[in-house]
């Protein structure tokens, strides 16, 4: 299978998605929007489009022009029947290409906090706790996409996760992020982290929760797999 990543940030990448990758043969190629010189692939070379996150918002074109493009491209990839995959600021630009509104959330999410399933059952969810802790960086979030159903909420945000058509997953928390990956985004996005509120987390209280990510990882690779066949 060929997949191609969207990337936004040179300190958020695929990370641990790069395993599961690997493990099962797949070839992986990426479009880093953060370079002077970038390129996007024909859509008959991609089979699975994995969007990134990132500290812009999707409604920043102006600062970020390639965001328009991007956008055209993702549109392009579902039009096509490609798979989609969006990660925090993926799965907002997933929502608003599918015709839903992203705005500010109200309140920062950042830290291991744990989400609830819907009561709407889907395997591609399976083996998820009903609680499962999760780790969050965002401070926008989305209305549900017409058509997709809302696979999980946390109690600071409801549109955490959702599918569209069986086609287009959103996930608007971080299960692909090892400690190395996490201390990545808070040495570059610490500003974020100066609200003090029930749902913003230290640095020292993040890194206690470290130890998540081990969980989080192969929960991940059944997730994908699952959300692939």
């Amino acid at each position: 299978m060929k997949i191609h990543v969207l990337l936004h940030v040179s300190f958020e990448g695929p990370a641990n998605i790069l395993k599961w990758a690997a493990l099962k043969g797949h070839s992986v190629t990426a479009t880093p929007f953060f370079e002077p010189q970038w390129s996007l692939p024909s859509t008959d070379n991609v089979d699975l489009l994995i969007i990134m996150g990132g500290p812009m918002g999707v409604y920043d074109e102006a600062e970020y022009p390639w965001l328009s493009q991007e956008k055209a491209f993702i549109r392009d990839c579902i039009d096509a029947g490609r798979a989609v995959f969006g990660i925090c600021l993926g799965a907002q630009l997933a929502a608003e290409v599918l015709g839903a509104k992203v705005y500010p959330n109200g309140q920062k999410e950042i830290g291991w906090f744990p989400l609830e399933k819907t009561s709407i059952p889907h395997p591609v969810l399976f083996d998820m706790a009903p609680d499962q802790m999760v780790f969050h960086w965002h401070g926008d979030t989305f209305d549900l996409p017409k058509g997709a159903l809302l696979l999980a909420s946390s109690e600071a945000c409801k549109h955490q996760a959702f599918i569209w058509n069986e086609q287009v997953l959103g996930f608007q928390f971080h299960m692909e992020m090892s400690g190395e990956h996490i201390d990545l985004l808070i040495q570059n996005c610490f500003q974020d982290m100066k609200d003090k509120t029930p749902f913003v987390q230290s640095g020292a209280e993040i890194e206690k929760g470290y130890g998540h990510a081990e969980v989080l990882s192969p929960l991940l690779d059944s997730i994908l797999t699952r959300f692939m066949s």
